[in-house]
């Protein structure tokens, strides 16, 4: 059943389709087989190496679907924490270089805007940390989440919000003592700041996209950090390397 913010994207007939998002704390992998969705999802931080591979295979063994019968890998790309995008890239790359599939990569931030139960204009907008959030805009319809703007990276009193009424969604409206909420009071109907992008709406995006061509070959894909200031640190080198195992 689908929860709220879950809305049918593309028709998807005939696809097959693993996605991987781990941008944030929460760890979240989904396989998309001929329009039905399945996942596995769990606020797991540092865990994400851990879970994802294993939540894949248990995902292709519920729906009686063997590597080599998927299409496409989709991943988030990004913005979120370094360590999960780059996590899911190596991933996504992994096995699509394995079986020769291209990947689709969906920004994280329009994942997320599917969270907004009431649709609609949407910001999205996840905690950065450091005193920022990452945040973008987006228009909800039957296709999808459809970027309205730059996505972009900053603290909250300095972030430029077109005006009108927002459905904001993330854990960027938490961020900073709730800096952006009590700034946009006015323009924002709805605020959902405890959720988190989920893979099953990743995988419902990307399908959508894989039908408009957006497929890319897997050393294509780029992630979206915002920051030039990111650099690996000894734990997440060896995450990234235990990912490639």
């Amino acid at each position: 059943m689908d929860s709220p913010g879950e809305r049918p994207v593309g028709n998807g007939d005939k696809l097959r389709l693993l996605a991987f998002e781990l941008a944030t704390e929460a760890c979240s992998v989904a396989l998309w087989v001929d329009g039905e969705v399945i996942e596995r999802f769990e606020v797991a931080p540092r865990r994400h190496a851990e879970l994802a591979l294993p939540w894949a295979g248990e995902l292709l063994a519920e729906a009686g679907i063997a590597r080599g019968q998927l299409d496409a890998i989709a991943v988030g790309r990004g913005p979120g924490a370094f360590t999960g995008v780059r996590l899911a890239i190596a991933i996504g790359q992994g096995i699509a270089l394995a079986l020769g599939r291209p990947i689709v990569p969906v920004s994280t931030l329009a994942v997320l805007a599917m969270r907004a139960s009431a649709g609609g204009r949407v910001l999205a907008a996840i905690d950065a940390r450091m005193g920022e959030v990452y945040a973008g805009t987006f228009e909800l319809t039957g296709t999808g989440a459809h970027a309205l703007g730059e996505e972009t990276v900053g603290a909250p009193d300095g972030l430029q919000i077109p005006e009108g009424q927002w459905n904001g969604v993330g854990t960027g409206f938490a961020a900073v003592d709730g800096a952006l909420c009590k700034r946009l009071a006015g323009q924002l109907s709805t605020v959902d700041e405890q959720a988190l992008p989920r893979a099953g709406d990743l995988a419902r995006l990307a399908a959508a996209a894989y039908r408009q061509g957006a497929a890319v070959a897997p050393e294509a894909v780029e992630p979206a950090y915002l920051r030039n200031n990111v650099a690996l640190t000894s734990r997440q080198q060896q995450e990234l390397r235990d990912a490639r195992r």
